[in-house]
């Protein structure tokens, strides 16, 4: 099947650079937001799916990828969150849908709370729910830095099959040549924050139809959370992909499109 691919640019936003991917270039306007330490490339083979139904765009957040970078940048939850909304407003979009993973989650559930009101549908995939006194994320900061490390001194892909058994060759080598571009002390910040940043706060003022996945095998949400979530946000939708970890497209690509139904209009 032919490439949905048009284009990679940068735009200026919110006082910094930030670089994008584009697909589709049709239907409504979907924004992808990927997770702490995944650059759009590794995004790339899910927004293929979704430009044959959508415009979709998949942000490098700051500190990733191709995104502004530096010692003296701003990584908290709130910048990150108005980074979104200045991404769109330059891009001209007057509408659009967000789908934020793990940390991009939480990017959305900032936005939407306080930032912006062109938002017309949000999908938190796997948001991490800790928080100011509740359980920490099952993920530990090593994780991500000493994979980094690694990847910074030229290390093989082979290097991080210790980190995700499960994935694939090919996976592994995206991962691998994309890694070194994320900054530590971005991924030092969203992690903290992660624990810091009480995200339960702004989900009783979200305003849009919003849609939950939960990945079953992620240990990210358990159904105490969701019990919550539900509380909290009376309205959301939720959908399981019971046979996915964290990573959910990596682990089970087609369950993670028909957990959208046709909550952005048409299903995947």
């Amino acid at each position: 099947m032919q490439s949905t691919f048009l284009y990679g640019g940068n735009v200026h936003a919110n006082g910094i650079r930030q670089h994008y991917l584009r697909y589709g270039g049709h239907g409504r306007s979907v924004v992808i937001v990927p997770g702490i330490t995944s650059p759009a490339v590794t995004w790339g083979f899910v927004a293929e799916r979704f430009g044959r139904h959508f415009d979709t765009y998949v942000l490098d957040v700051r500190g990733r990828g191709l995104s502004e970078a530096s010692e003296t940048l701003d990584y908290s939850l709130n910048a990150c969150a108005a980074d979104i909304a200045g991404f769109t407003e330059a891009l001209g979009l007057q509408s659009f849908a967000l789908v934020g993973h793990s940390m991009g989650a939480r990017h959305g559930i900032r936005m939407a709370a306080h930032f912006d009101t062109r938002l017309e549908r949000l999908v938190l995939v796997d948001p991490p729910v800790s928080g100011p006194g509740r359980r920490p994320y099952p993920a530990q900061l090593p994780w991500y830095i000493d994979s980094i490390r690694l990847m910074k001194k030229g290390a093989d892909f082979e290097a991080l099959r210790p980190f995700s058994p499960t994935w694939s060759d090919a996976q592994l080598r995206l991962r691998s040549e994309w890694l070194h571009t994320c900054d530590e002390r971005a991924i030092l910040a969203s992690y903290h924050g992660f624990h810091e940043d009480d995200i339960h706060t702004d989900l009783p003022k979200l305003a849009v139809p919003t849609l939950l996945i939960v990945a079953g095998k992620g240990n990210v949400i358990l159904p105490e959370d969701v019990a919550e979530i539900r509380e909290l946000q009376p309205a959301i939708q939720v959908a399981h992909v019971e046979s996915a970890g964290h990573m959910i497209p990596w682990d089970d690509e087609e369950g993670f499109y028909r957990a959208f139904g046709d909550f952005l209009g048409r299903p995947l």
